[in-house]
């Protein structure tokens, strides 16, 4: 299995239809991550780590709101590849959808995998590590806490991030929700899934994003 790292950006919240309730939903950035990742929790990855929540300042494209961000890690049966596919499957059922979005623009959910064990891939889809992961505060700032609590998986290239954080300077990034604040929000979600059910009907037409 290969240790895989990967970042969740939002600052757009996502629209569904519940059936069970007979109403419109609305999930916010963090509520989305929530749901994302005990989806890879629960069919992707094993062993999943995840780090705070952070707001930060868009980059290359504005106006457009603040994103939230984070990062998770956690171990993979499949080829970096794989993983893509699986990510980009959650991606399209919380509204992303590639064809119709601005590049660097507003989106629901973006997955992006940020290291995939040492592999270095550079394809046309896919380039590990994440080419524009060094110039980026609101993933090497997760991606160093996530790192500081795996070690022993990463533990030569971590000073690397660090430093590599420490050159970038103020990129507007701030503490949205500590790890701990977010397990416990997500507590809450497993209590009512389990509880309701999830509201959720993947194969509805009557899912859409807000636009």
């Amino acid at each position: 299995m290969t240790y895989a790292v990967i970042g969740l950006g939002s600052n757009r919240a996502f629209e569904y239809f519940d059936q069970e309730q007979g109403s419109l939903v609305s999930l916010s950035p963090v509520q989305i991550f929530m749901r994302a990742i005990t989806e890879l929790e629960e069919g992707v990855l094993e062993k999943v780590t995840h780090s705070s929540v952070y707001s930060t300042s868009p980059m290359y494209y504005y106006p457009q709101e603040d994103f939230y961000n984070m990062v998770l890690s956690g171990y993979y049966k499949g080829s970096a590849m794989d993983l893509l596919r699986d990510i980009h499957e959650i991606e399209n059922r919380y509204g992303r959808d590639r064809t119709k979005e601005i590049r660097n623009g507003p989106r629901s959910l973006d997955l992006d995998i940020e290291l995939f064990g040492h592999c270095k891939i550079c394809e046309e889809k896919l380039v590990v590590p994440h080419e524009r992961l060094l110039e980026r505060s609101f993933v090497l700032t997760p991606l160093v806490e996530v790192l500081n609590l795996n070690a022993d998986v990463f533990n030569e290239d971590l000073e690397f991030y660090k430093d590599s954080l420490r050159l970038l300077g103020d990129q507007g990034i701030s503490l949205c929700m500590t790890r701990e604040e977010f397990e416990a929000g997500r507590l809450d979600f497993k209590s009512l899934r389990n509880r309701y059910g999830t509201g959720r009907n993947r194969n509805s037409d009557k899912n859409r994003s807000d636009s």
